[in-house]
């Protein structure tokens, strides 16, 4: 073991920095991606007959608290493609103080959650709600303990819970395994009745995750040597999704120092270009479908005009020619295009990493980078009230 390295540091150094469960979990993703696809090969018969058996839904939800809330601002789109239902991202934290104004009783609903821990407390009280106000709510809980609340809560009608393997409940404060792992396992489900078509894409992003952790972590680290005070994350459609949890993780891995936004290419210009300046890194996390990437392109030779940010990156599948940028990272060499969820799992690892490097050129810790304990690994502190 004591050979092994991770993002470039031995395990020894690691343990000592405090890093070694976030640089252990970043860099095992493309094997976590491999077993997500055997879990949900090996379970594809029964989500299927859970599907089948509750025709009558019309509604789904997709919720999960913090990072696995984003989860479903990524595959709210392919559900609802997918399924014919309409689909809608709605956090846990919202669904608790406001359950009134987002379930519907006489709507039929599935709820599908998402957790690392599955103890956060508005998981399970999200849950309860739904049950409470939906006549008729059938759960999917998708979540990296089995051990967890939500794993084993008792629903008022069928539920359905996929466990990921146990290396995707990740031991450091930042979610990275476990939220790439969710979201993979979310996209897979989405294309359940034709999961084999699904084969090639599992091969082309554990091959792009390893690109990026073999080869482009170099560059990321040098990204976080320079004197940025502010990250903008950007990305439209799943990649919303993306750049939303992007900005959570160099925000908590840098304990704040970093302060990070995101937003889409199109709302960026409305009023939240302002916060870039010479102290700010933009990242630009591009879709590789040629509608929306036409407004990326746009946005990127319109940040020409005004106050010039320290850097910019752009996360792309293939190389885009006429968009100037000093630092790319460009997945594939052939062309290939990936449905744009796919893309979604591994277009978050440059940000993992970024925040990893940052995090310790800051002196601080990645596993428990908050210094005070204002943040932590599962949320502390929130009472849920009886719901009137």
């Amino acid at each position: 073991m004591g050979h092994m390295k991770y993002l470039g540091f031995n395990v020894q150094e690691l343990t000592d920095r405090g890093a070694i469960h976030t640089a252990k979990e970043i860099s095992q993703q493309p094997e976590i991606w491999q077993k997500v696809w055997s879990l949900v090969e090996g379970e594809r018969e029964s989500i299927q007959s859970f599907f089948d058996k509750h025709k009558e839904i019309q509604r789904i939800i997709l919720t999960g608290a913090g990072t696995s809330a984003f989860i479903g601002l990524s595959l709210r789109g392919v559900f609802q493609r997918q399924t014919g239902i309409l689909t809608e991202a709605i956090s846990t934290t919202d669904l608790v103080s406001h359950p009134k104004d987002y379930l519907h009783a006489d709507v039929p609903t599935l709820m599908i959650s998402f957790a690392r821990s599955g103890n956060s407390p508005e998981s399970v009280a999200a849950v309860e709600m739904a049950d409470k106000v939906c006549k008729s709510c059938y759960h999917l809980m998708i979540t990296c303990n089995p051990e967890g609340k939500l794993a084993n809560i008792r629903t008022k009608q069928d539920s359905y819970i996929l466990t990921l393997p146990e290396e995707a409940c990740d031991l450091s404060l930042a979610m990275t395994s476990s939220y790439t792992g969710m979201l993979l396992a979310g996209k897979l489900v989405a294309h359940i009745y034709e999961l084999e078509r699904m084969r090639k894409s599992l091969q082309t992003i554990v091959t792009y995750g390893q690109k990026i952790i073999n080869y482009y972590a170099q560059d990321l680290k040098q990204l976080a040597e320079l004197d940025f005070r502010r990250a903008v994350f950007l990305g439209a459609g799943p990649f919303y999704g993306t750049a939303t949890e992007s900005h959570l993780k160099v925000q908590e891995l840098t304990d704040g120092k970093v302060i990070c936004k995101r937003d889409s290419f199109l709302g960026l210009r409305h009023g939240p270009k302002a916060v870039v300046d010479e102290t700010t890194l933009v990242v630009y996390i591009f879709s590789n479908n040629d509608y929306p990437l036409r407004y990326e392109k746009d946005l990127v030779a319109s940040m020409k005009k005004g106050k010039a940010p320290l850097a910019e990156v752009g996360i792309m599948e293939s190389d885009i020619p006429n968009v100037k940028l000093k630092n790319k990272i460009v997945l594939s060499e052939n062309g290939y295009a990936l449905d744009e969820e796919f893309l979604a799992v591994c277009s978050v690892v440059p940000s993992q990493i970024l925040g990893f490097y940052k995090s310790l050129q800051l002196g601080l810790q990645p596993d428990s980078p908050s210094a005070t304990g204002a943040i932590t690994r599962v949320v502390e502190g929130v009472e849920i009230y009886a719901m009137h």
